[in-house]
């Protein structure tokens, strides 16, 4: 018979689940969670945590009535959030679809964690990944000793996910080679999965619903069947609107990801932050801010994502090498690596842009300066 953890036992894994470098959503935003299921008032779906308003809040932000304040975890259209929510209030999938970078995998995150609780029953595509990723595998010591039974099966995170009530999620479905992403279809229309070894099934469970996630850079890869595609509800997530917005959302993430890190708190970086989001929106769109030239684009992606990683590694060179204040030299090699993945092609873009348009922009003659150092 096993013993009880002593004290001491309990404090360390404690201070280990503080100490994870990515606490999963439920674990990071927990006090938030539980402010908003003390008061949630509204009705909510079977075995579901929060009411799907309460979902959207959690996604969205806002101030509770009792003053808590909810930190938003995705900036953007509201519609797009509750649109998503209530996919997963129906029998029907959710899939996100987006160019990279448009938070596809946080979104699903933060929605299962609000939903279910768990954000953890992840399947994560790629061209390698087996049908008994989505479906079932084997322990092979117990099969071969005992041949087919329960004991010996490995269910996979869609398949516990059905049984308990939850939300499974499958992270970049179209890098899955199409004949597993298929195995999705019974699973879905059904809300069945069959174990023909077994001469069984393991039917969903009221609370079960399935998020997946789909870079639309990548059709031609594995394209969804038109079997599958109808399966789901999809959302498309749009880069930001406006440079504010996207200013706004690479601000709260650094400043979320820096404090992770234990990086030192500086002088707000809010103009560097600003600077590089003005460069990758102008290569990105193709033209400068005030519409009066023409760029060409490079064939990076140049997303959100890209410039929250460009920041962050700003601050901590500037945190551990320099004064502490984010300066155009600490992002400089940054902005350059994100925009030159083609050495040839987009090395000359990225040298046009500079003549053109940054060496005559005002204030702007620090950050020129860096770019060229970097880039000799």
């Amino acid at each position: 018979m096993g013993e009880a953890p002593d004290a001491g036992t309990e404090e360390a894994v404690e201070e280990g689940a503080e100490q994870a470098l990515r606490p999963h959503a439920e674990d990071a935003f927990a006090a938030e969670l539980a402010a908003l299921a003390e008061q949630d008032d509204r009705p909510r779906p079977a075995r579901w945590l929060l009411s799907p308003w309460a979902v959207a809040t959690y996604l969205l932000g806002g101030t509770l009535p009792d003053g808590t304040v909810i930190t938003p975890k995705y900036v953007g259209p509201r519609r797009i959030v509750e649109v998503a929510v209530t996919t997963l209030a129906t029998d029907r999938a959710l899939l996100l679809l987006g160019v990279p970078g448009t938070a596809k995998t946080w979104v699903s995150e933060h929605l299962a964690a609000a939903v279910s609780g768990d954000s953890t029953l992840l399947v994560q595509g790629t061209a390698g990944t087996p049908e008994e990723a989505i479906r079932y595998g084997w322990n092979y010591a117990r099969l071969l000793a005992h041949g087919p039974s329960r004991a010996a099966l490995v269910p996979s995170p869609v398949m516990r996910a059905m049984a308990d009530g939850m939300t499974a999620r499958v992270e970049e479905l179209t890098r899955i080679p199409a004949d597993v992403q298929d195995s999705l279809i019974t699973i879905l229309s059904e809300k069945t999965l069959p174990i023909p070894e077994l001469g069984e099934e393991v039917q969903a469970v009221r609370g079960f619903n399935l998020i997946a996630t789909a870079n639309d850079r990548d059709r031609g890869v594995n394209d969804l069947s038109s079997a599958l595609r109808r399966r789901f509800n999809t959302v498309v997530l749009p880069l930001p609107e406006s440079a504010d917005a996207e200013v706004d959302i690479v601000s709260r993430r650094v400043d979320q990801i820096g404090r992770s890190l234990d990086l030192p708190t500086g002088p707000d970086g809010i103009d560097e932050i600003r600077r590089v989001v003005t460069v990758f929106r102008e290569l990105r769109d193709g033209v400068t801010t005030d519409g009066r030239t023409k760029l060409k684009s490079p064939s990076g992606t140049l997303s959100t994502a890209e410039a929250i990683s460009v920041v962050t590694s700003g601050l901590a060179l500037a945190a551990h090498f320099g004064d502490g204040v984010l300066r155009p030299g600490d992002v400089a090699a940054g902005i350059l690596g994100a925009v030159v993945r083609d050495p040839a092609a987009d090395r000359v873009i990225w040298q046009e842009y500079l003549e053109a348009v940054v060496r005559e922009r005002d204030g702007w003659k620090d950050f020129y300066r860096a770019c060229r150092e970097v880039s000799a």
